[in-house]
């Protein structure tokens, strides 16, 4: 499958001016109901997922400040595991991420997603593929290689503009990985990470699949079998250190 390479829309004004603002606006008049609706994926509605939303934001009012509280509570609320591999679309939705201690960034992208519509806060995801430098060598050596497909981000409407937040790595492991957390103020974009505390390279961006109002399953999948498909084939489902592979059934149909 061909993906496009788009352009990330980002609130720097100095760059996109009024053409980006027009357009971001134009996006949300037409689509806000894409943006605010529940999906499968992005289940909301589940009665596992009640009032969750609500007591994480509690004390928080406006929706800035609800979502910088979302953010916090799902970036430090699950820990990242990168070597949980997972293709079953049971696995993937909001409401079973809640169920879980760890999760992929795919997973979190999607919790946060579906809390912040939830709280009437329009979202939607993000995918780029990455090259990680640190954290995961030994996922390296099981896929041979560092390029990582489908790194899961989330997009939150806020004053007028769409902002990207990466809740991906908890403070935990940024603290153990010798990089700095990302921060969220409600304004400015929190996205990946580009290097370390001692400046060397932490990630570097390889391909921007664009925004999604939902999780893209099929697309994710093509990507995967692409990327990994022959390496995972040849380990099958079950726990090959370092890696948890569930439903690889689903990946090689």
């Amino acid at each position: 499958m061909n993906v496009r390479n788009r352009t990330v829309d980002t609130p720097n004004w100095n760059n996109t001016g009024n053409h980006m603002f027009l357009r971001q606006l134009n996006d949300m008049n037409t689509n806000q109901h894409l943006y605010l609706s529940p999906t499968y994926f992005l289940d909301f509605q589940n009665e596992s997922l009640a009032d969750v939303g609500q007591e994480m934001t509690k004390g928080h009012t406006g929706e800035r400040d609800k979502a910088i509280a979302l953010y916090y509570a799902v970036r430090d609320g699950w820990r990242y595991n990168p070597y949980l591999l997972d293709f079953r679309a049971e696995s993937l939705r909001a409401s079973h991420v809640f169920q879980q201690k760890e999760a992929h960034c795919v997973n979190k992208a999607i919790l946060l997603a579906a809390l912040l519509r939830q709280q009437g806060i329009a979202s939607r995801m993000h995918f780029y593929q990455v090259r990680n430098h640190l954290g995961t060598s030994r996922l390296e050596e099981v896929l041979r290689t560092n390029v990582l497909v489908f790194h899961g981000a989330t997009e939150v409407y806020l004053g007028n503009q769409w902002i990207t937040i990466t809740p991906a790595f908890n403070k935990a492991l940024c603290t153990k990985l010798g990089v700095e957390p990302l921060e969220f103020d409600g304004e400015h974009e929190a996205i990946f990470q580009n290097y370390d505390r001692e400046k060397g390279k932490f990630m570097e961006y390889l391909h921007d699949y664009g925004p999604f109002h939902d999780l893209p399953y099929e697309l994710m999948l093509s990507e995967f079998r692409t990327a990994y498909g022959p390496v995972l084939s040849a380990l099958g489902n079950g726990n090959w250190e370092p890696l948890q592979i569930r439903g690889l059934e689903i990946l090689q149909s």
